[in-house]
């Protein structure tokens, strides 16, 4: 996939997506009283090997995440496309990347971004206005300079 390929625009499923990452995160802070982190919460189900507090629902969590574009296929009948470009090593770096990124900032997007925000969280703000900031020069960068 090319760089300069324009994503569609799917207000419906756009919707439908932020309508359940926002009710998951209400459930998950009704049920457990945790923070929907993802980045928490993985790191959560890996410690479940040797044994950690909340380990079921953090690995049910994680397999929700992964099964999810699965079900949705067998749903509607294929997989959604995919836009990020498919290099395997540049995605690979890219992940441990944000996971260094994660783990120095005390949570990741969905922690500070959907949780954070949504409890006036000063830290979260400045997360958040970290993330977007990255994110729009390294589009930039990708899509103008390089």
């Amino acid at each position: 996939m090319e760089l300069d390929t324009v994503t569609a625009f799917t207000p419906v499923a756009s919707l439908a997506g932020g309508i359940l990452i926002g009710l998951s995160a209400v459930m998950v802070m009704a049920i457990f009283g945790r923070i929907a982190g993802i980045s928490g919460i993985t790191r959560g189900a890996l410690g479940a090997i040797t044994g950690g507090p909340d380990a079921r629902w953090r690995i049910g969590f994680v397999v929700g995440l992964l099964a999810a574009p699965f079900a949705y296929a067998l749903w509607a009948g294929d997989l959604p496309a995919q836009t990020v470009p498919g290099n395997l090593p540049a995605m690979a770096a890219a992940g441990l990347i944000v996971g260094t990124g994660t783990a120095i900032g005390s949570g990741c997007t969905s922690g500070h971004g959907v949780c954070g925000l949504a409890r006036l969280s000063p830290r979260s703000l400045a997360a958040v206005a970290t993330f977007m900031g990255t994110a729009i020069v390294t589009v930039f960068v990708l899509r103008h300079l390089i």
